[in-house]
């Protein structure tokens, strides 16, 4: 303990005076120059003022007094937020720390956390305050405030946007914020073709959306979305009370693709409606599937169910009989919703069937469960279920698209059914 303390300190029989700081022996890891990288790589676009993390750590003197608390977070490995289970699949976006960096942060805090020299610290990330993915070419709200009550059920509301394009936009990134983070649950942000009738099963094609927990949309250079001249931006806002009236005015930053689009994007799913949850029932399993009906590439997989989801498993099965499982989340988490984006996209041949299964834990002994004398169905609110197996694939741009639309439009005649 005393080969720790400044020499100008004094160590009395192997006990630090309380007014003593520790310095770094050497070979220990320091803020400065071990663990900042690590924190600024893996946390601050979350950790940050403004954003959904609830602290800061963009700095010494924020980091400093969470520091045992981050180390139990990284090795029980719950920081950052990864669900989805190792051994299936290989994904860009996936921000676990290496044992490396979880070694590093361990000794750290148990050497005293100290800050070594503030001079070492490496620069910040540069972020555009307000978003992740820096500024935005084109903002749009969802047009008017929208009052939230302090109390009681807000049905999902709908805002219609003129997109304003004269022609047609390629969107390669995009980001939706909440106006109000306390009130929205999520927002669903669907492209309406201009001459679409209004209202009706047929809501569009899903651009992106917001829940916790999902990162910002971003394709890989030559991937897009397409928005046609004169299309209509669709919002669709699930609204939480919490005590207080508030107003909230979503919005969202679009990004055009800055280079030609070789394969145009596409969200579909996989979905179940006709569920029925037992009470009680602590493994309820429910399956759906979605068919591919061209070759596609496969980018990124995205569950979707409510307090009592479990588990979610996506497997392949191919037109000659091979199954693959690419996506197991065994412990799904309503309150950090990810989409698990492939390192390589997966090459889905026509024919192949995607095939989604889920468990729902409608037990006493699920703590999230709103109640468990319920029988429980399909519905809006969170108290009531989902499953949804969200589908992120590619085509090339020069492929008819007819196929994939229908696809969207089927989905939304199913949801109204629910």
């Amino acid at each position: 303990m005393c080969k720790r303390v400044a020499a100008s300190k004094l160590c009395v029989a192997g006990w630090m005076l309380p007014s003593i700081v520790a310095i770094a022996a050497p070979g220990t890891p320091v803020f400065s120059k071990d663990v900042a990288p690590i924190l600024f790589t893996h946390c601050v676009e979350c950790h940050r003022a403004g954003e959904v993390a609830p602290m800061a750590l963009t700095s010494y003197k924020e980091v400093r007094p969470w520091a045992k608390a981050i180390r139990d977070r990284v090795v029980a490995r719950t920081m950052p937020v990864w669900l989805a289970d190792s051994h299936y699949g290989s994904f860009r976006n996936d921000p676990r720390l290496s044992q490396s960096e979880i070694d590093t942060i361990v000794r750290w805090v148990v050497n005293g956390a100290p800050e070594g020299d503030a001079k070492d610290t490496p620069a910040l990330p540069k972020f555009e305050e307000g978003w992740r993915l820096g500024k935005p070419d084109l903002i749009v709200d969802m047009g008017t405030d929208f009052d939230v009550p302090a109390e009681g059920v807000v049905p999902y509301k709908g805002f219609t946007v003129p997109s304003g394009f004269r022609e047609d936009k390629w969107i390669s990134a995009a980001e939706v914020r909440p106006g109000n983070r306390a009130v929205v649950h999520h927002v669903m942000l669907y492209v309406q073709e201009s001459g679409r009738p209004a209202g009706g099963d047929d809501l569009g094609e899903l651009l992106t959306a917001y829940t916790p927990g999902e990162p910002p949309m971003k394709f890989a250079p030559g991937v897009a979305k397409l928005v046609k001249a004169g299309a209509n931006f669709w919002f669709q806002v699930h609204y939480t009370p919490d005590g207080k009236a508030s107003k909230d005015r979503s919005y969202v930053g679009l990004y055009f693709s800055k280079r030609p689009v070789k394969y145009r994007a596409f969200t579909v799913n996989a979905t179940s409606v006709l569920f029925r949850i037992p009470p009680g029932d602590p493994n309820y399993e429910v399956k759906s599937s979605w068919t591919a009906s061209e070759d596609v590439q496969l980018v990124g997989l995205m569950p979707h169910m409510h307090f009592r989801g479990k588990d979610f498993k996506y497997t392949i099965s191919s037109p000659d009989g091979r199954q693959e499982v690419v996506l197991y989340v065994p412990k799904y988490d309503f309150n950090w919703q990810l989409q698990y984006d492939f390192k390589d996209y997966l090459k889905v041949p026509k024919g192949s069937r995607i095939d989604c299964v889920a468990h729902f834990d409608n037990s006493a002994n699920n703590r999230f469960n709103p109640d468990p004398a319920q029988e429980v169905r399909w519905g809006d609110q969170t108290w009531e279920e989902m499953m949804i197996g969200w589908i992120v694939y590619v085509v090339p741009t020069s492929k008819s698209i007819a196929a994939h639309t229908a696809g969207v439009t089927d989905f939304l005649r199913v949801y109204r059914l629910g």
